[in-house]
């Protein structure tokens, strides 16, 4: 059984145990809490290693000098407005609202940020290591430090980059094994987290329909959102400033965009999308086998939209209020968390923990966004490959390439 219809049935395994055994929760709690720290496990040496190797990637592309600065730039620009377009859809619809989740967590649970001055400073870490025990918490500095340190480690001679290079290559491949172990064991997490959160609603079905309610409107505001970064952020961009025919484009990359749609993994989708963007769009092969790979790796418009709108429809839920810094942060650690998600499927939802983390909003219910994460995943990640196909056409434009359009 697929791994999306097993976390179904744990879902409705979980729902009736909560439901007619609310007592009996108590014994089965254990296997959530075991999921969450599981996920917590992996979430640091994955974002170090996933950071590092992705930032050393773009190092090896400056003998092509303008082509990364540009692809890089649309990279980062897109992402943010993809963060922005997440985080104002769920503002402004408030599908968590009127949730009204319980957790052992104080209402008040948001971490205090104090100033946006205070943010900024608290981003450079005193103490790597000690930043490293702390944990999730102090995610933001470690990723900067991550990031400091892959952009000299670029700059080495071959002898001391290569190594490391490759340490940190097999490290990230060992972690994406364990992440995958993990993620295995996530049909269980969720009957835990379920159960314990329908038993709290026990003798309340009104409490029970708002919950089923605010998932539903959760769904449909985060492929909203998804929709219109695509159809309109991403296509008035290649219309206005790549000078193409978005509707022509779309056509053109049907094939990749099924695929990743239905796969939901943008790296099984990089062959097909490279021969599409050549044969059908015109791009060349040194655009494409730059930009394309290159995106794949850290350019993730879907997985960032997806994961900001989810943290903030969490707080909603939680009734957790997140201040003007406090979701300056969320946003700043999710363009960076993005980067660090795997381009296989449920990446983001690994990620989607350091997220909360960071703003202080409950992982618990992170296990109500898996009953639907599979149909997000597929969304998001063509949002992925469309993104990255939309700054090839960008970059070979800069580059007056001669386009099919």
């Amino acid at each position: 059984m697929k791994l999306h219809w097993q976390i179904l049935v744990a879902l409705v395994v979980g729902a009736t145990f909560g439901l007619f055994f609310p007592s009996g929760t108590v014994w089965v709690k254990w296997i959530g809490d075991l999921f969450l720290r599981g996920l917590n496990m992996v979430v640091i040496p994955l974002v170090i290693s996933s950071v590092v190797v992705g930032v050393l990637n773009v190092g090896a592309g400056n003998n092509l000098g303008r082509i990364g600065l540009r692809s890089v730039l649309f990279f980062v620009l897109s992402t943010i407005v993809a963060i922005l377009t997440g985080l104002a859809f769920v503002t402004i619809l408030k599908p968590g609202s009127g949730v009204n989740l319980v957790t052992d967590l104080p209402a008040n649970a948001a971490a205090q940020s104090g100033s946006f001055l205070d943010m900024l400073v608290n981003i450079i870490p005193a103490n790597i290591f000690s930043d490293l025990a702390t944990g999730n918490d102090r995610l933001l500095a470690i990723i900067f430090f991550s990031i400091l340190f892959a952009v000299f480690l670029s700059k080495q001679e071959a002898r001391h980059r290569d190594n490391l290079a490759s340490i940190f290559e097999s490290v990230f491949v060992v972690i994406m094994k364990i992440t995958g172990l993990v993620i295995a064991f996530s049909p269980l997490g969720v009957f835990s987290l379920i159960a314990v959160q329908v038993a709290r609603f026990t003798g309340d079905s009104s409490q029970l329909i708002h919950v089923a309610s605010g998932l539903g409107a959760y769904l449909l505001t985060i492929i909203a959102a998804l929709l219109f970064h695509n159809f309109v952020t991403l296509s008035l961009a290649l219309f206005f400033i790549v000078r193409v025919n978005p509707f022509k484009h779309i056509a053109n990359m049907a094939s990749p965009l099924l695929m990743s749609f239905s796969t939901s993994s943008s790296s099984a989708t990089l062959p097909l999308t490279l021969s599409e963007l050549e044969g059908k769009s015109g791009v060349s092969n040194r655009i494409t086998s730059f930009v394309i790979p290159l995106g794949t790796a850290v350019n993730r418009n879907g997985t960032a939209l997806f994961e900001c709108g989810a943290a903030l429809f969490i707080a909603q839920a939680y009734g957790v209020e997140l201040s003007f810094v406090q979701q300056f942060l969320l946003v700043a650690t999710t363009l960076l968390a993005s980067i660090g998600a795997a381009g296989i499927p449920m990446a983001a939802f690994v990620m989607m923990s350091v997220i909360l983390d960071s703003a202080g909003i409950p992982k618990e219910g992170l296990g109500l966004l898996l009953v639907v994460d599979r149909l997000l995943d597929m969304f998001r990640t063509a949002t992925n490959v469309y993104g990255n196909t939309c700054a090839a056409l960008f970059v070979a434009r800069l580059e007056k390439e001669k386009l099919n359009f």
